[in-house]
């Protein structure tokens, strides 16, 4: 048998040390999550739409849309770096079981296996890709794009300021969706864009931000954070998921039958039914961290399964 080269063992040990490098930024960006999460923007282009754009936007779109999510989610470990890492030397963040942000590593920024310039030059390489698709495929989305940096700045540096930052987090979480309708449609009925702003914004604070709260409530309370858990107690804050999760799924069958009809529609409802209010229903009841961040992996699917209704939908329709 012949012997493996020592240039090929060390080749391959360079290429996988390559891999994990590569790996702890996606964790920075959450990518597991944020790919769920970039189900939006096309769920609301489509759905505005009533049907598929023309491919090139299609490109265009999703090379943007995963740009900008990689960019903003990594964005806000980079603002948070410092809080974070006092968190980690105080043993944050190590019950991370079931949770799908920690689906590679939470805060690898803040556990030291990334550093502050590694980091920062990450999120401009992706906000730059992500300003540069914006532009082609309408000037506006820049605009939002910027705008939902600048929201994401100002959410993390609330964090010891006021639970008012949750409404923050709903703004910055609609960005997208509104941005890819404008990619779309130059000229969007405002009435219809802000109901589903509404939609989505309730879905960010009920399904996400609040459960979210959850999953680092001991590091929380240790540095006296004013999220609505830790401000309002978890009563109140069990009480806002369920709200916030049936104004969503109420909402979205509304946008649904307005711009597609009944049936997808009815799809609609059941997904946000199935998906939202059974966990919602059980955090209220129990108010447990295990239960938060259920509400949390379901809700995250919310979009994705939406955007199945109306692909569906679109091809059903096509002659």
């Amino acid at each position: 048998m012949d012997a493996i080269p020592v240039s090929g063992v060390l080749q391959d040990e360079t290429r996988w040390k390559g891999l994990r490098r590569l790996k702890l930024f996606f964790a920075l960006s959450r990518t597991p999550h944020g790919l769920l999460d970039m189900a939006t923007p096309g769920l609301a282009a489509l759905l505005w739409l009533g049907g598929f754009p023309d491919s090139g936007t299609i490109a265009v779109g999703m090379m943007t849309v995963f740009a900008g999510y990689t960019a903003v989610y990594a964005l806000n470990d980079v603002v948070d770096s410092r809080p974070d890492g006092e968190k980690v030397q105080r043993g944050g963040f190590r019950d991370s079981g079931n949770y799908l942000d920690a689906a590679i590593l939470r805060h690898p920024l803040a556990h030291g296996m990334l550093s502050f310039k590694e980091a920062l030059l990450w999120v401009l390489l992706w906000g730059l890709f992500a300003v540069l698709g914006a532009y082609l495929l309408n000037p506006l989305c820049v605009l939002i794009f910027s705008a939902g940096c600048t929201l994401e700045v100002i959410y993390c540096l609330m964090w010891k300021v006021s639970p008012l930052r949750v409404l923050v987090s709903g703004a910055v979480k609609t960005c997208g969706p509104i941005a890819a309708i404008f990619a779309v449609d130059p000229t969007p009925s405002s009435g219809m864009l802000a109901t589903v702003f509404l939609w989505l914004f309730f879905w960010e604070m009920g399904g996400q931000n609040i459960p979210n709260d959850w999953a680092e409530i001991d590091e929380d309370r240790l540095f006296k954070a004013r999220t609505v858990l830790v401000t309002y107690g978890p009563f109140v804050a069990a009480a806002m998921v369920l709200g916030c999760l049936s104004l969503a799924a109420t909402m979205g069958f509304l946008v649904f039958w307005q711009r597609l009809g009944l049936a997808p529609a009815l799809s609609a409802l059941f997904a946000g039914v199935f998906l939202l209010l059974p966990p919602a229903v059980n955090l209220f009841r129990k108010r447990s961290r295990s239960c938060a961040l259920v509400v949390f992996n379901r809700a995250s699917y919310y979009p994705l399964s939406l955007l199945s209704v109306v692909g569906l939908s679109t091809l059903l329709t096509l002659d």
